[in-house]
């Protein structure tokens, strides 16, 4: 009687352990089920703050930069245009521009990019007429030319500012100096030249200050500032 006792508690107390058991590695399968879906989402939360701070940088930092002297085209009193006569003013302006090193290519079509422009007495928002992609152009000159070529906004009939026949309004455009491909993007090695055509009565004068935004469609945009010297010569140092 006291084996079957001792047995019938020893059994009892099997079962008891068996549960006790059970119930353990219920809870350790619970917690480490909890513990799986928290670090799941610490670790989805932390790649979605790396995503957005790696927009951010994207976004806040331009992939363009100045690529050598601003300059621009003068119309002095000894030209021969009659509006020059009294006052010097600038017919247009070139800035030189590349990708900054490292920095991704930059698509500027038309229907991506804008430039605005802003001086002394006039803002507009988006003066773009598009870029020039045919060929590369060595020259200011020969690039107006073939916007009138191509019959991009502001440069209807043989308008050239650089031999003193103004755009008939305020217009910009791209061209390539250096160029890899025949595309509208700006990739690294390129040269492009942002140019800025004025119309009549937007021509900026001496000590006038002039602002040109690149604005794209990914990136900061790239501001350039300038304030026009004194002009007496046909090619002006913009620095």
């Amino acid at each position: 009687m006291k084996l079957q006792r001792k047995g019938t508690r020893h059994s009892h107390r099997g079962v008891i352990g068996v549960e006790s058991a059970i119930v353990m590695i219920a809870f350790v399968i619970v917690a480490a089920a909890l513990a799986f879906v928290v670090l799941n989402m610490g670790f989805t939360t932390t790649q979605k703050a790396k995503t957005t701070i790696i927009s951010g940088l994207d976004e806040a930092s331009s992939s363009m930069q100045i690529a050598g002297k601003v300059t621009g085209v003068g119309c002095t009193s000894s030209s021969s245009e009659t509006a020059c006569a009294t006052t010097s003013k600038l017919n247009a302006t070139s800035f030189p521009i590349k990708v900054t090193s490292g920095g991704d290519s930059v698509d500027l079509s038309l229907a991506t990019t804008a430039v605005k422009y802003l001086s002394n007495s006039v803002e507009y928002d988006d003066i773009y007429s598009g870029p020039i992609t045919a060929a590369e152009h060595r020259s200011l000159t020969i690039a107006f030319e073939q916007a009138v070529t191509d019959g991009l906004t502001g440069f209807s009939g043989a308008v050239n500012p650089v031999n003193g026949t103004v755009a008939s309004q305020t217009a910009a455009i791209v061209y390539w100096s250096v160029q890899s491909n025949t595309n509208s993007i700006l990739d690294q090695g390129e040269h492009a030249v942002l140019a800025i055509a004025y119309g009549s009565s937007d021509r900026p004068s001496s000590l006038d200050t002039i602002r040109a935004e690149l604005i794209v469609a990914t990136g900061a945009s790239l501001t350039v500032e300038r304030q026009v010297p004194v002009i007496t010569t046909s090619v002006v140092d913009l620095g």
